[in-house]
């Protein structure tokens, strides 16, 4: 038997062995999913399957390239010619090949989320609609929802419930923004990253040559990572790929419902629960046994989860018995919470000798960053936020960007509009607008209505001095490679010549900046690299340019620097670190605020806060703030309700602690007294043996909150989740007045409510 096997657990080595046929591996965190992902391929590859053959889509480009290196120290260098990438990526690989079937040139740019923003800007501003109502984010979301769904601009437009919908919203232009937007696109030979997966698709599906088959045939074995995100869309491809005459369906994918945190960008968890009803004999095979975390962590884990309703029924365990509890941190501010967090990063270090980089302070969104930032620094700890601007977003990077995307493809209208009067060369705005124009009336590229539409004679010589460089460029192009002509471009574009007259520190943070980029693409060209499929790696820079557009920030991180590192839990996703602080675990903010009144959105919020909770491999701590400023005033939080569902034996804090009643979305809670030692008094007790707290016995259509400005100190008043009250007293004025509420059925400290949040009735 080959040695690798005899490194993996039963279930493991089941999962690794089962080739034939549609397999679903369940992998819990820290279950070795990556190590049996990556072993199922070198074992296809030692059973006789060519690497050609195997079709295997990830969702980093980092995690590709990192098990392909594992894939060679056991099968061999014929990892090479492995088919494996992300979705985008080997998508957008095959579509440069076959682009002449669906009416784009091979070379079609791909469209970042800047590039999409800036041309719906441009079409809302064309039909003069309000750019608040039509705001740009809001209208590429729906436009982005549409392609997932498999909804052209023409089905849209005919589509009554979704037109309804538009109309309830205000927004009743929406299908026709969008249909411009997919005719700009294809004008200009460009692609955004939906149209990756959503062109693919149609090509299998119109089969245009039997293009469907050619790569039916090719990829006999497929394996999907991290199956939980897929979308609607990225299904319908898997499932057009691997069924054709004779076909085994020889469908490998490996997820975790548990941990499926994307729904927010289209991720349709029925596809892993419903997977075995759309395969025929699906095997189920569950990697049950955590090798990263303790069991403080695994348990707390497995008791928060089996809260939600919809999953597949699993048993995480693990060996490792030692290790601290729970830790909850409880603070009166949000100023106190970062400056307790910092000290406690100090603490750790010291007392169980961690590096910085084996901290992460993790949050529900971006905007919680700022005051942990600030005693960070106070406290000399270095750190790194992700999630921020990309370096490939920063002006000067996409400057010199657009000029090399226009020699690979002169019809790439967002990348003209970008370069062509910077540095300024004397073609002014109306100028420009003259060729927009020109370009929607006669429904031609801007580069061609650039060259055709007659100028004053000055700007006419700016025009041509404009196309002049391109055309070196583009003839460049053509005998070097990438790196040369970025060179170039950096030069004869006055790019560097501008850069290097800003002797600011931002300005030549800006030129270092540039150079950093000419360094990246000196490495792509000298890089020892064989491409998909074992074909020659392409050094052009239409390759180089496709990398780049489909690169994430985790593809740029970088595990040697000892920094603690601070990012959102969507981020943190597949990462794992010594000591993790999940932060700001208060209702409204985690859960947020636009998750409560739907059941199946909490659902997803646990489940995110499951993937934060298991992230530690030791030591786990959650905290929360009574109040803290958000928008500009003080809110006061109630602590999460994620904290009342751990298990008290896990636990060490002193944290009022619930019983459950019953099962699902509408189980109430019944509150109990902490003991001395931090534990809850009483257990988990049928619903027929408990008395609910008498909010959940209000009448729904009966309740009537009163007017903030109405409530004074001594009134009777009802809350929807707390019961009767009664005010004790109020402080502040006007939007910023506080009540301290005593709640009938709530033993301990009385509730203080920011009235304009509160939702009181007067009884």
């Amino acid at each position: 038997m080959s040695q690798y096997l005899d490194s993996l657990n039963p279930s493991q080595r089941e999962a690794v062995t089962t080739l034939e046929g549609p397999v679903m591996v369940i992998a819990g965190p820290g279950s070795g999913k990556t190590r049996v992902l990556t072993y199922r391929i070198a074992h296809l590859m030692n059973s006789g399957v060519s690497p050609w053959n195997i079709l295997a889509l990830t969702f980093t480009n980092k995690a590709a390239k990192e098990m392909k290196e594992r894939i060679k120290d056991i099968a061999g260098p014929g990892s090479r010619s492995l088919w494996m990438g992300t979705f985008h990526s080997i998508f957008a690989r095959i579509l440069r090949r076959e682009a002449d079937k669906i009416g784009y040139p091979s070379d079609f740019t791909i469209y970042d989320t800047e590039d999409s923003k800036s041309l719906l800007k441009a079409i809302i501003k064309e039909m003069k609609l309000d750019k608040n109502t039509y705001n740009v984010n809001g209208v590429r979301a729906r436009i982005s929802a549409a392609k997932t769904q498999l909804i052209s601009p023409e089905q849209y437009g005919k589509n009554d419930r979704i037109l309804e919908r538009d109309r309830i919203s205000r927004r009743p232009y929406i299908h026709v923004i969008y249909e411009r937007y997919a005719r700009r696109c294809e004008r200009a030979g460009a692609m955004d990253f939906d149209d990756l997966l959503y062109k693919f698709y149609y090509l299998l599906r119109d089969n245009p040559e039997g293009v469907r088959e050619k790569y039916q045939e090719q990829f006999q074995y497929i394996l999907v990572d991290e199956f939980q995100d897929t979308n609607y869309l990225q299904y319908a491809i898997l499932k057009l790929l691997s069924r054709y005459a004779g076909s085994k369906e020889n469908v490998c994918i490996v997820g975790d419902d548990a941990q499926s945190i994307y729904a927010f960008r289209g991720a349709d968890i029925s596809n892993i629960l419903d997977f075995q009803t759309e395969f025929n004999e699906v095997k189920v095979i569950k990697l049950e046994q955590n090798y990263r975390s303790t069991i403080h962590i695994v348990n707390s884990a497995n008791h928060l989860i089996g809260f939600n309703k919809k999953q597949i029924k699993k048993k995480i365990w693990t060996e490792k018995k030692e290790g601290p509890k729970v830790k909850i941190l409880k603070t009166l501010t949000d100023t106190e919470e970062a400056k307790r967090v910092a000290g406690l990063i100090q603490e750790y270090r010291n007392r169980y000798f961690l590096d910085y980089n084996e901290m992460a302070i993790l949050y529900r969104t971006n905007a919680q960053s700022r005051a942990f930032e600030e005693y960070l620094r106070k406290a000399n700890i270095p750190y790194k936020i992700f999630g921020g601007l990309s370096f490939f977003q920063r002006k000067e990077v996409k400057d010199l960007l657009a000029y090399l995307r226009l020699v690979v493809n002169e019809n790439d209208s967002e990348a003209l509009k970008r370069a062509i009067n910077y540095p300024k060369r004397g073609i002014g705005k109306t100028s420009i607008d003259k060729m927009i124009e020109y370009s929607n009336q006669k429904d031609i590229s801007l580069w061609r209505a650039m060259k055709e539409l007659p100028m004053s004679p000055r700007a006419s010589a700016s025009i041509q001095k404009f196309v002049d460089i391109i055309q070196h460029l583009k003839n460049m192009d053509k005998t070097q490679n990438a790196y040369e002509v970025a060179v170039e471009a950096s030069k004869r574009s006055g790019l560097e010549k501008l850069l290097k007259s800003d002797v600011s520190v931002e300005g030549v943070n800006r030129l270092e900046n540039m150079h950093s980029l000419l360094d990246g693409m000196k490495e792509f060209v000298e890089a020892d690299e064989m491409g998909a499929g074992g074909e020659v790696s392409d050094k052009s820079l239409s390759s180089y340019l496709q990398d780049v557009a489909l690169l994430t920030d985790m593809d740029n991180t970088n595990t040697e620097e000892d920094y603690v590192t601070l990012m959102t839990i969507h981020s943190a996703k597949g990462l794992e670190f010594d000591a993790v602080f999940v932060v700001g675990m208060e209702e409204n903010i985690f859960p947020s605020f636009m998750t409560l009144k739907n059941p199946e959105q909490i659902d997803e919020e646990r489940r995110l806060f499951y993937v934060a909770v298991t992230r530690s491999k030791r030591l786990l701590t959650l905290s929360h703030a009574n109040s803290r400023y958000q928008y500009g005033e003080i809110r006061y939080n109630e602590a999460s309700r994620f904290l009342e569902e751990l298990p008290e034996e896990h636990i060490d804090a002193p944290t009022p602690k619930v019983k459950v009643i019953g099962e699902g979305p509408s189980r109430g809670y019944q509150r109990q007294e902490s003991s001395p030692r931090g534990g809850v008094q009483g257990h988990f007790a049928p619903r027929n043996k408990t008395k609910q707290v008498s909010s959940f016995k209000v009448d729904v259509s009966s309740f009537t909150p009163s007017p903030a400005d109405q409530i004074q100190a001594g009134q009777k008043v009802l809350h929807m989740k707390f019961g009767e009250g009664q005010v004790l007293s109020i402080e502040g004025s006007r939007d910023k007045r506080v009540a301290t509420i005593r709640f009938d059925q709530i033993n301990g400290e009385p509730k203080r409510l920011m009235l304009k949040f509160a939702k009181l009735q007067i009884l």
